[in-house]
């Protein structure tokens, strides 16, 4: 009776001192070296790709964000800012109704078929707008002008880039909104464009957020 008491007490003890040592380096040990490598060798991607504008995080490089105007009385949709450069499409983002707090804007695709009356006639009316949009004085958009980037959402309806050609696209309206000269516009995207990663990966790309950073920059210097 007594040794079995004996070895149950050991066998808890053991077991006890196993669960700390356990819990010490795994649950302190660990996360603190990893945090620590990730902090000092991609402090940068560790900390969510921040993008800074005036002392002050304006976003992250890897999700995209919406330039509108405010709603209008009886609008359920915001008019595009046609200040600012705009992104891809947000089609198929779905609603948060369960935490309504924060406003949190959920990832994710349209899942329409290719031959969806629901897609295509998302397609023709963004197409519609971005030829209305984009046509000022002396530079027309014809419908052919107009990139499939500028027409679709990405998978996950958060992409932060937007193509050369979408981003070219813009550089007339954006000089004309914001008295600034084609030259001077079109520098901005030349910039800010990104060759594909490594040199084969991927497309071509230009950040929004980061384009309309340095947009609003030279706007203020005029």
């Amino acid at each position: 009776m007594n040794n079995s008491v004996t070895n149950t007490a050991r066998l808890l003890g053991a077991a006890l001192r196993a669960l700390l040592v356990l819990t010490l380096v795994t649950g302190v040990i660990y996360p603190l070296v990893v945090t620590g490598v990730a902090q000092a060798l991609f402090h940068n991607k560790a900390n969510g790709s921040e993008i800074k504008a005036d002392g002050k995080v304006v976003g992250s490089s890897l999700i995209g964000q919406s330039y509108n105007l405010p709603l209008k009385k009886g609008q359920e949709t915001p008019d595009a800012d046609l200040k600012w450069f705009q992104g891809r499409p947000a089609n198929g983002l779905g609603s948060n109704s369960l935490n309504t707090q924060y406003k949190l804007i959920l990832s994710g695709a349209t899942n329409l078929s290719a031959d969806s009356k629901v897609l295509i006639k998302q397609v023709e009316d963004a197409k519609a707008a971005v030829v209305k949009d984009n046509s000022v004085s002396g530079y027309t958009v014809k419908p052919s002008d107009v990139p499939a980037d500028a027409v679709t959402s990405s998978g996950s309806g958060l992409d932060p880039d937007i193509s050369p050609a979408y981003a070219d696209l813009q550089v007339h309206r954006i000089a004309a909104q914001n008295g600034l000269s084609v030259t001077q516009v079109q520098k901005l995207v030349d910039e800010h464009t990104e060759g594909r990663t490594l040199g084969f990966m991927g497309e071509p790309r230009v950040n929004v957020l980061e384009l309309n950073i340095a947009l609003k920059a030279l706007v203020a210097k005029k």
